[in-house]
């Protein structure tokens, strides 16, 4: 709220979806589909993303979807002012985690580039109604994290802002910065304990498709 209202943005909160509020429930065969088993948090999250995709979708005009941990640079401001009158864009990301990513071309007159192959972060990206159909469509055939939907839909016609305007809070300390309010998250606390009880033909289709996807990537 602070560092919305500091940089003129005008904003509305969506309040997140819990496990016990899951569509579908969080024992659907749905939220097998993915490359490992998912944590309850984990599909709560995605379920949130997809819920505010469904809003865009219905919209007219590119939108801003934060997480509720991420920091904007205060130059983000000026490119979101611009990318009402871009053409030819369904998703920017604004964000960085530390991670390479797969770039080309430059946009003509904005600080954005060509995003091929991202490979994690959901915090803070600009979303088009036709962006979040397609990742509605993706949403719906396999289930999986936010970011891992997003950064796998390469019929997203998807560019990254250079330089990156957005961290999670979590990152503060990798570009010496200090947290403005303490964080703890209960995504990524992922270990082997997820593949317990699974049948070994159930844990062979998790590690099929997650080699599938690897492969997708690599030839990405």
């Amino acid at each position: 709220s602070r560092q919305l209202g500091a940089l003129g943005i005008q904003w509305d909160r969506f309040p997140a979806i819990i496990p016990a509020t899951l569509v579908p429930p969080r024992d659907s065969i749905h939220w097998q589909r993915w490359q490992r088993p998912l944590s309850d948090a984990e599909k709560a999250a995605s379920a949130s993303h997809r819920a505010v995709w469904k809003i865009v979708a219905q919209g007219a005009s590119p939108v801003l979807v934060l997480e509720d941990d991420a920091l904007l640079m205060p130059t983000a401001v000026e490119l979101l002012a611009r990318l009402d009158a871009a053409a030819g864009i369904d998703h920017v990301t604004l964000e960085t985690r530390g991670r390479a990513k797969l770039v080309g071309r430059r946009y003509p007159n904005l600080p954005l580039v060509r995003l091929w192959q991202d490979y994690s972060g959901a915090a803070a990206y600009v979303l088009w109604p036709g962006g979040a159909r397609k990742l509605i469509a993706r949403a719906d055939r396999s289930a999986g994290i936010a970011d891992a939907i997003i950064c796998a839909a390469y019929d997203l016609a998807s560019w990254q802002s250079d330089p990156a305007l957005a961290i999670q809070i979590d990152q503060c300390g990798s570009h010496g910065m200090t947290p403005p309010i303490p964080v703890t998250t209960s995504i990524g606390r992922i270990d082997r304990s997820i593949y317990a009880g699974l049948s070994r033909p159930a844990y062979l289709v998790y590690r099929h498709r997650r080699i599938v996807a690897q492969i997708r990537m690599a030839l990405r």
